[in-house]
């Protein structure tokens, strides 16, 4: 079956690839490789950013007294930890990556250049953004969002460990309701959680064509997406 979108970029939630408390749900990554290194087969450009939320949930917990640089800092250098994993497992796959930082680290990954990441894709290389935008007090969010507004991305799909947008906590709320479709400025104006707010304000100044929002307990759903179901929530201009 075609896919629906051409080049993507793909937003893994850290967390997502955990393991109840456990840094690493091996298998499940392997899962998530298998359905990036399918995506690639089928001629998709594909861009990654996976959060750190696995490793290091920021100013958050026992960490809340930390310096706030310092403490995104180290979810920086929490979503290389992840990042690597993800580029060993895809390329296990038998599909060429790369894997590059917003801040440079030059044994381990390529510094990220606009240019350079371009010409990966027209590769065929799965490309694995880390270190979010290399600044602190912005979410791997807004790194999604920035990263794929400068590599024309067609659409954001944002797999989370959640199964759409509701319009209350569906944690908390047993009577939240899922929301299918939704505009950027409802988003914003209604402070669902889609993104970061400054990640949602990137993709509408920006006409970023769709973010989907889909659960990731299933990576297959990340092909169902690519293949044209209507699953989880589609947030647009």
């Amino acid at each position: 079956m075609a896919m629906i979108y051409k080049r993507v970029l793909l937003k893994l939630s850290g967390e997502a690839l955990g393991d109840n408390g456990k840094l690493f749900d091996h298998e499940q990554i392997d899962r998530v490789a298998a359905v990036i290194g399918e995506l690639s087969r089928r001629q998709v450009q594909v861009a990654v950013v996976i959060g750190a939320g696995n490793i290091w949930r920021g100013r958050q917990g026992p960490a809340a007294n930390m310096n706030a640089v310092t403490a995104d800092h180290m979810g920086m250098l929490g979503t290389v930890i992840n990042s690597l994993a993800m580029q060993d497992a895809v390329e296990r796959q038998g599909v060429l990556t790369r894997l590059q930082t917003a801040v440079e680290m030059t044994r381990f990954a390529e510094p990220y250049t606009y240019r350079r990441a371009i010409r990966h894709l027209e590769k065929g290389r799965v490309l694995i953004f880390a270190c979010g935008t290399g600044n602190p007090f912005f979410s791997t969010d807004t790194a999604a969002a920035l990263r794929s507004v400068e590599i024309g991305a067609e659409a954001i799909l944002l797999a989370k460990n959640v199964d759409g947008v509701y319009d209350d906590d569906p944690r908390a709320n047993p009577n939240a309701r899922l929301l299918k479709d939704i505009t950027y400025s409802e988003a914003i104006q209604r402070n669902l959680r889609v993104m970061d707010p400054s990640a949602l304000t990137i993709c509408n100044e920006n006409k970023v064509s769709a973010i989907r929002v889909f659960g990731l307990e299933q990576p297959e759903n990340i092909l169902r997406v690519m293949e044209g179901e209507d699953l989880g929530t589609t947030v647009h201009p």
